[in-house]
């Protein structure tokens, strides 16, 4: 019998047409994002924020800024995935019912903030981590829609500066990616062949 999680991944594909009738409830919207917030951060920083577009004008706008991509629109919400440049003063507070909880001494919290502040004084570094943080939230919140029957797309092209000032991003705060996510249309495609494991695999 085939595990449910690995045939969610092997049947999973990226959307282009959404049903757009469909409606998602506020309730279901945030469970996506409570469960795509369970992605791995580094430090446990958890830097990353979800904007959940939904009404007609906001879709539209966005519709926009993504080059006109209709399943920007169709879908039930569209999600922007914004990562946030790390800062390691969030430390203390991310991990505090990890120590008080017994599983982590507060020195190693402390060690792990001091890890942070030195390896984000670099901006690149920064950057490259918001990204990353971002991107284990998109996963997940991808996955998260197709374990509750629901199917999505994800989405590079767009006008990340615009997307930011329309949506009042922060300084700190960087859009990553777009997630359309709702109820499948007919005439999407099956997923696409991958390439041989031996291509993509090394074992050293």
């Amino acid at each position: 019998m085939t595990n449910p999680t690995i045939a969610l991944i092997e049947k999973r594909v990226s959307a282009n047409r959404f049903d757009a009738g469909h409606v998602l409830s506020e309730t279901e919207i945030a469970e996506l994002a409570r469960l795509a917030a369970r992605a791995p951060s580094a430090y446990n920083l958890q830097n990353w924020r979800f904007i959940a577009v939904r009404t007609p004008e906001a879709k539209a706008q966005l519709r926009r800024l993504a080059h006109d991509q209709p399943k920007v629109a169709e879908a039930a919400v569209t999600f922007v995935i914004c990562g946030l440049l790390p800062d390691h003063a969030d430390i203390p507070t991310r991990l505090r019912p990890f120590t008080e909880e017994g599983f982590m001494p507060a020195s190693m919290a402390s060690g792990w903030e001091e890890g942070a502040r030195a390896q984000y004084a670099d901006k690149r570094a920064a950057r490259d981590e918001a990204v990353r943080s971002a991107t284990f939230g998109a996963a997940t919140l991808i996955y998260a829609a197709e374990a509750m029957g629901l199917a999505s797309g994800p989405i590079g092209g767009f006008d990340a500066e615009g997307v930011a000032h329309a949506f009042g991003l922060e300084s700190h705060e960087i859009p990553v990616m777009l997630v359309a996510v709702g109820r499948a249309a007919p005439g999407n495609w099956p997923q696409k062949p991958r390439r041989p494991l031996h291509e993509v695999l090394q074992i050293s």
